[in-house]
């Protein structure tokens, strides 16, 4: 029978720069900063491993991916995760909700339970300007 999940209050100070790091890759700088500033001043609240998954529109990763498979190890030796961030979508607009960090350990924990209960720090999307000279 798995272990179940345990979890960090709040997400490590490394994960922001990771978030940062993957939503560099969809916008402008600007935009990264505030998004990413909205991420760490939004509570914690609880997901659905399943939900999440299913609103990203992203796969289940195996249990052979070794990321996936290092935070199943955690899991069983009882290591606490860390929360996922994640950016809410859109869905008249059919944008997906983004896993800004943490897309291993959604799948690690879905592998556990696919109704494990997930923190996360979930933000809209922060559209930044650039500044003005």
């Amino acid at each position: 029978m798995p272990k179940k999940v345990k979890w960090l209050e709040l997400p490590e100070a490394q994960d922001y720069p990771s978030a940062a790091d993957y939503l560099h890759l969809l916008l402008q700088a600007e935009s990264v900063d505030a998004t990413v500033q909205a991420l760490q001043d939004t509570p914690i609240t609880i997901q659905k491993a399943k939900d999440i998954l299913r609103a990203a529109g992203l796969p289940l990763l195996d249990v052979t991916n070794p990321h996936v498979a290092s935070d199943l190890m955690k899991i069983r030796t009882g290591v606490k995760l860390s929360p996922i961030l994640l950016v809410r979508g859109n869905l008249s607009s059919a944008v997906p909700l983004h896993i800004a960090d943490g897309y291993h350990r959604v799948c690690a924990t879905y592998h556990t339970d696919e109704n494990t209960n997930i923190p996360v720090q979930l933000a809209d999307l922060i559209l930044g300007r650039p500044a003005v000279p």
